[in-house]
């Protein structure tokens, strides 16, 4: 019965696929203890991903994450004895107005947690595909290494922020690079940045999300690379597991692979969002508890995971 902080169905994401029900349905069918209904946060039209950009307005996008919300409530009604279902949303940080309609969802809502997310560097998509990662590479300059400096910028400046419980796919700009399963050596600007951000998460107790998308993808490891996940680990960093899935036929997907990671690295402890668990942070109604690694490996999950 292991745990997913990260997904997305078709109802409410235009690329993803399957309704918000059926996606519950499959995570319990394949033994979910915890599952996260984390979908993306209305933007407005000059940020709208491209699948968007014909089907919505902005005030249209914005009413979309209203009704997932009323979804997300009556399934965790619906089912709650069969999963623990978590309601919070992916943010993104695409340029200053982006903080601000975080705010007004966050006065407007509570939520359990929720995944802080960068998809963009200088307001352009970096996982959409190759030819926007190239805008963004000229704007940064040209390089790779010019980039990822400032996605971490970026990164750092939501941190800052926001504060959010868990990070969501940390190095997700390596995707499509041609560093994409590198692991940053030669870049000392890259990793100083990269510390500084994983210092400032564990500052905070936050969590970064253990993310298998990254083996769906075709990387060699999933989101964040071993080099990361070491440097948070000597920080006393805390982890969580995502399959950030965008339909049923990505829930739980590569998960023997993701435990396989985290056996290698020597993480020896998972966390989860639990509602039953005191929050550290008053902005939620949800704390963290965790499972050692030893315990996670006992479940019977792991007898039917893909």
């Amino acid at each position: 019965m292991p745990y997913s902080h990260h997904s997305h169905s078709g109802q409410f994401c235009g690329h993803a696929k399957n309704t918000l029900l059926e996606v519950v349905q499959d995570a319990i069918a394949k033994g979910f203890h915890t599952f996260a209904l984390t979908e993306h946060i209305p933007r407005p039209i000059e940020d709208f991903y491209p699948e968007e950009a014909d089907s919505h307005t902005a005030e249209s996008l914005a009413k979309l994450f209203d009704d997932y919300l009323v979804e997300a409530e009556l399934a965790r009604e619906a089912y709650a004895s069969q999963i623990k279902l978590l309601i919070g949303f992916e943010s993104e940080w695409i340029r200053p107005s982006t903080h601000q309609i975080i705010q007004g969802i966050m006065e407007r809502y509570t939520f359990d947690f929720f995944m802080g997310s960068i998809h963009h560097c200088h307001t352009i998509p970096i996982d959409f595909d190759r030819a926007t990662y190239e805008k963004a590479r000229d704007a940064a300059g040209g390089t790779d290494e010019q980039l990822f400096e400032d996605y971490f910028d970026e990164q750092y400046e939501m941190l800052q922020a926001l504060k959010p419980p868990v990070v969501g796919h940390f190095d997700l700009i390596r995707l499509l690079s041609d560093h994409r399963d590198a692991d940053f050596k030669g870049m000392d600007g890259v990793w100083k940045r990269m510390q500084r951000n994983l210092e400032y998460i564990a500052s905070y107790d936050g969590a970064l999300e253990l993310n298998s998308a990254g083996l769906r993808k075709g990387l060699a490891e999933p989101y964040p690379c071993s080099p990361v996940c070491l440097a948070f680990l000597r920080m006393g960093g805390r982890f969580v597991m995502s399959d950030d899935s965008h339909g049923i036929d990505q829930v739980a997907t590569n998960y023997p692979r993701l435990l396989q990671y985290i056996q290698k690295v020597g993480i020896s402890e998972i966390f989860y969002v639990d509602k039953e668990a005191a929050p550290n942070d008053s902005r939620f109604s949800a704390g963290f508890s965790s499972i050692t690694v030893d315990n996670l490996l006992q479940l019977p999950f792991w007898t039917t995971a893909r």
